[in-house]
Formats: structure tokens, C-alpha cells, sequence
């Protein structure tokens, strides 16, 4: 019989193992510098899965499986995406209750901190390149689904009928959807002219060898772009040199990253399609035979569970505990909707 010391270890080196195993399934599919990040990331943990089998012996057979929620996590991960494998992976890692464990060397506590950041930093690129469209999908299926079920709720306090709700209800789907997409198309587009404005122009880069190279007015340009002076001078000086060499010299990158805003159409069709899926939730009970009563019921519990997978959808992208978040999400809708019915139940 294993104490329950034994057990813990047992939990921790099944962990240890899951991880070492996933940083060596996504290394395969890297290349380059990320690839060997991933590597040394699988042998440190391996280093850890050695320390454990040391404390445990014989202890350590059968082979450990680790707890059901977090091999449920890594199955879900792997089959949406390596985004969700590096957000969970962060989470992981991340693992305060070794700071707190008298059997775990300081050094390893520190590792899987460490970890976490470097995690982190891998899985930013990808958040990056999908914050623009799942941002317009995110806030599309939740507006969906709280607008949607706040007006049916509204036009059900007034004591109408149901033909009367599920008009309203399509009336909100379409309406709310075309509303989503066209103001997520001219949001973003808004926002990369906005970026756009703050690139350097290419006629400024092109008359950079004709300055007057000892009154230095070129360290202006990055200190107006918050460099401090010592370093802007430096960057200035180091353009000059490259001129003199002969060499092609710019003004630097462009300052706009429209990676993390995304396209209008992509955000505009995403935040279309998204609103129009979550409005059709508390919808569709209505258009059943079942009546106003049971209808309502089903629809919020429909919206409840959608709203929770949402939020505990940006838990998980985000690298942390997903039930705040989807409790949060339902705390939010419900009562956007409770408000509404209340209002329509006193107007009559």
C-alpha cells in the first residue's frame, strides 16, 4: 500500500513524463531554433522524471498515468492545434505547488518556472498570428449569445407569443450578425490605417546619404520615437557608417504589426459567422414544438454550456485555469439577461 507521500511523486513523475513527451512530439514538427528550444526544454524534463524515479525505486511500477484532467487537456491540445499544446503546456509548468514541497530541489522548482516563460514566449508568435480573427470570433459568438438570449427574454416578459419571439429572435440573429461584421470590418481597417500612419515613408530612407552627417538631425527621428538620446545617437552614427561604406540604409522597420490586428474581411466574415452561430443557439428551442416555458428553459441552459466553452476556450489560449473564466462568461450573460426579462416583464 503507497503512502501517501509515495503518491505524490508517482503524480509528479507522470507529469514529468506527459510533458517530456509532448515538447519531443511538437519538436517534431519545428524546425530551426524553435525545434532545439523544444529538445532542451523535453531533456530538462527528463532530467526531472530521473529524480523522481530516484525517490521512488521500485516504488515507480507500474508506470504512472497522470490525473485524468490533465491528460484530457494534452488530448484536446494535440487535436486542436499546437497553439492549445503551448497554452496548456504554460500551464503546466507553472506549477506553484512545487515551491512548497520540502521533496522538490530548489533548482527544479525554479526550472519549471523558467519553463513557463519560455513557453510563453513560444506560443506569443502564434497568439499573435491568430488574436485578429479569434479576437472578432470571441467577442462574435459571446455577443451572439447574450444579445440573442436577452432580447427573446425581453420580448417573453412582455407575455407575447411565441411567433412573436421568434421573429424577434431572427430579427436580432441577422441584425446583430450584419452589425458584428461590418463593424469588425471597419475597425480594422481603421486601426491599419492608424498603424500604417506610423511607418516611415520610403522617400525619407532614399535621401539619407544627402544629410549633413555632423549635425546628426537623424538621432531626432528615433528619439522622437521614444529612444533614449544616448542610444539614438548611436543608431544614428551607426547609419552613417553604413553609408560611407556605400551600403543600402533605411530608417528601420515599419512600426505598424498588422499580425495582431488581422485582415478586415477575415475579421469581418469571422465575427459574422461567429455571432450568427451563437444567436441560432437560443434560438432554435422556439423553433421546436416545445412550449414558451420548456423552450426558455432549454435555450439558457443551451446558452449557459456555450457561453462556459468560450470562456474556458480563452482560459485555455491563454495559459491559465479556464473555470474562472467560463464561470465569469456565464456570471456576465445570464446577468445581461436577467436584466432584460426584468425590464420587459415591468413594461408589460
Amino acid at each position: 500500500m503507497r503512502n501517501a507521500k509515495q503518491r505524490r511523486w508517482r503524480r509528479y513523475l507522470a507529469e514529468e513524463r506527459l510533458e517530456a513527451d509532448t515538447y519531443r512530439t511538437l519538436a517534431r514538427e519545428r524546425v530551426g531554433e524553435e525545434r532545439e528550444i523544444l529538445l532542451q526544454l523535453s531533456q530538462a524534463e527528463e532530467r526531472h522524471e530521473a529524480h523522481w524515479l530516484s525517490l521512488l525505486g521500485d516504488a515507480a511500477l507500474p508506470a504512472p498515468k497522470a490525473p485524468w484532467t490533465t491528460r484530457v487537456l494534452n488530448y484536446l491540445a494535440r487535436r486542436f492545434g499546437s497553439v492549445f499544446v503551448l497554452a496548456t503546456m504554460q500551464r503546466s509548468e507553472d506549477r506553484t505547488r512545487y515551491d512548497h514541497d520540502d521533496d522538490v530541489p530548489d533548482a527544479m522548482a525554479a526550472d519549471e518556472h523558467i519553463h513557463s516563460e519560455v513557453v510563453r514566449g513560444l506560443a506569443q508568435r502564434q497568439r499573435t498570428a491568430m488574436s485578429g480573427m479569434f479576437r472578432a470570433a470571441v467577442f462574435g459568438m459571446n455577443d451572439g449569445l447574450v444579445s440573442t438570449c436577452a432580447l427573446i427574454l425581453g420580448v417573453m416578459g412582455t407575455g407575447t407569443d411565441k411567433n412573436v419571439i421568434i421573429a424577434a429572435g431572427l430579427a436580432g440573429l441577422l441584425a446583430g450578425a450584419l452589425s458584428m461584421g461590418a463593424g469588425e470590418y471597419i475597425s480594422v481597417h481603421s486601426q491599419r490605417e492608424l498603424l500604417a500612419a506610423s511607418d516611415p515613408l520610403p522617400q525619407s530612407s532614399q535621401v539619407l546619404d544627402k544629410l549633413d552627417m555632423d549635425a546628426n538631425e537623424l538621432a531626432l527621428v528615433y528619439r522622437a520615437r521614444g529612444v533614449e538620446r544616448e542610444e539614438a545617437e548611436r543608431r544614428a552614427a551607426q547609419i552613417f557608417n553604413e553609408i560611407r561604406r556605400g551600403s543600402e540604409v533605411s530608417l528601420g522597420e515599419k512600426a505598424s504589426s498588422f499580425d495582431e490586428v488581422g485582415t478586415g474581411m477575415r475579421a469581418a466574415v469571422s465575427s459574422f459567422c461567429a455571432f450568427a452561430l451563437g444567436a441560432a443557439i437560443p434560438v432554435l428551442p422556439y423553433l421546436t414544438p416545445l412550449s414558451v416555458p420548456t423552450a426558455t428553459i432549454a435555450a439558457i441552459v443551451l446558452v449557459g454550456l456555450s457561453l462556459m466553452i468560450t470562456g474556458g476556450t480563452v482560459g485555455l489560449l491563454s495559459g491559465s485555469n479556464p473555470a474562472p473564466r467560463a464561470l465569469r462568461q456565464v456570471a456576465i450573460g445570464y446577468g445581461a439577461a436577467a436584466i432584460t426579462y426584468a425590464l420587459g416583464s415591468i413594461l408589460g
